[in-house]
């Protein structure tokens, strides 16, 4: 335990050191909490690894209930043979949202009346054919105009393959055959019926369930290949009763991946707030992201987060491993891979992760705001963001230079300026955030906090 407290100190040190030094590391910081999907009671994932035409897509679904009513319905582009069809673990999906959720962090301001020099001042941020494993034939219903393209089970999952000549045929055959599907799915099957996209079904097989072990069902990851870069969303539509929330983590070895039939905006970031949100951050968080979404008149794609995952900074959870990235479904680490699933390690050399770039992207819709899908595509822009909210602490000891009496005059007005920025973040009642902030600093006695709440009339 000696060494261990020995060495605690120098890292502190060491950190303290790389935050104050040029630009290279501006968003350094002491990481002091996220903002994860936990904040929403419904809030789906999707994780999309794509490299070119070839598509690796985990879905983790939020399903509440009883697992004999789970059912799924998701458009794809081709016919899915069985070896394109896996069961993911849910800890990979914790990680990338570990990783990339928005964070809130703290700085400490130096003592005034030290002497700083050049390489110590801290720098400001910047601006922000298929097969059919039950018998190698193809079922039919001719009566609906559907076709069972393929039907196999995989982990706790029984799948179907179908291809569908009517949305209105298809919606009776799934009712037929078990799978509880809300009423009204007919208008929202339409679309991919005429656009010729087959139809992934998966229900729980539940003796497979049962003999697995597993509390929670486990997602789904799909590969396949396809000139499509697109999330098919409007199914989550049919039943919901309020806006819906889906986080989508998009990995490419190329850069930022943004939507091109919405507009992609980057989510407010880089701004000092008040100390007391240390304790509110969630629902700072939900209040911003909220007002934002009214902002942008509710039909925009927002950016939380873009960075290679080779590093972070502040981090809020560690970079994920070469394997790790690969169970998200990255599968360019070890070389070419065809219709969308990994090659051979022998093929090529692994690649550093440095190939692998992310991009959270936030979509809250609804039907009249999100009429269409969201498509995507990848682009060359490497540059990193998060979503990042500054706690700027004041230097609390005493002050005997007219540097740390100047220091002292400043901090109202600097309150003051978090006060209104948060006021416009989150649409919260100025006044109730001025006396939140004279709570939160009541513990300290030195005169000049006094005399700050004395100028604000409070």
């Amino acid at each position: 335990m000696k060494p261990l407290r020995f060495f605690i100190p120098i890292v502190m040190a060491l950190i303290a050191v790389l935050c104050f030094a040029p630009t290279a590391w501006a968003f350094c910081g002491f990481y002091v909490s996220k903002a994860d999907t936990k904040l929403y009671n419904k809030a789906s994932q999707v994780v999309i690894a794509r490299d070119g035409d070839r598509t690796v897509l985990t879905m983790a679904n939020d399903f509440q209930g009883e697992v004999k009513d789970f059912a799924i319905v998701v458009p794809v582009p081709t016919v899915l043979q069985k070896e394109q069809v896996h069961v993911a673990e849910p800890k990979i999906i914790e990680r990338l949202d570990a990783f990339s959720a928005p964070r809130l962090v703290e700085y400490f301001d130096s003592d005034p009346c030290a002497q700083l020099y050049e390489y110590d001042k801290p720098q400001a941020a910047p601006a922000p054919a298929s097969r059919n494993e039950a018998g190698g034939t193809r079922g039919r219903a001719d009566s609906l105009g559907v076709t069972v393209e393929a039907r196999f089970n995989v982990g706790e999952y029984d799948i179907v393959i179908l291809s569908a000549k009517e949305s209105g045929g298809l919606e009776t055959w799934l009712n037929r055959n078990g799978y509880k599907i809300p009423k009204g799915a007919k208008e929202l099957l339409q679309p991919y019926v005429r656009s010729s996209m087959k139809f992934f079904v998966a229900k729980v097989n539940l003796d497979k369930f049962e003999a697995s072990g597993y509390q929670l069902l486990r997602p789904l990851q799909i590969s396949y290949k396809s000139p499509r870069f697109m999330l098919p969303i409007r199914l989550g539509m049919i039943n919901a009763a309020s806006e819906q929330d889906v986080i989508v983590y998009i990995l490419s070895p190329k850069g930022q991946a943004e939507t091109t039939n919405y507009r992609t905006v980057k989510i407010p970031s880089n701004t000092n707030i008040p100390l007391f949100v240390k304790d509110e951050f969630g629902e700072f968080y939900k209040s911003m992201f909220q007002t934002s979404y009214n902002k942008e008149d509710r039909k925009v794609a927002f950016l939380e987060y873009a960075w290679d995952m080779s590093s972070c900074d502040p981090c809020s959870a560690e970079p994920l491993s070469q394997e790790e990235l690969k169970q998200a479904g990255v599968f360019w680490l070890d070389g070419d891979s065809a219709n969308g699933v990994p090659a051979p390690r022998s093929f090529r050399p692994p690649v550093s992760s440095s190939s692998v770039f992310i991009s959270r992207l936030h979509i809250r819709y609804t039907r009249n705001k999100f009429p269409e899908d969201p498509m995507f595509q990848d682009t060359s822009n490497r540059e990193s963001f998060q979503g990042r909210y500054i706690l700027q602490h004041p230097f609390l000891g005493e002050v005997k230079c007219p540097a740390g009496r100047e220091y002292k005059q400043s901090l109202p007005k600097r309150f003051e300026q978090e006060a209104q920025t948060l006021a416009k973040l989150t649409n919260w009642n100025i006044q109730d955030i001025r006396r939140k902030m004279k709570l939160t600093v009541g513990e300290i006695t030195t005169s000049w906090w006094q005399s700050f709440f004395s100028w604000l009339g409070l």
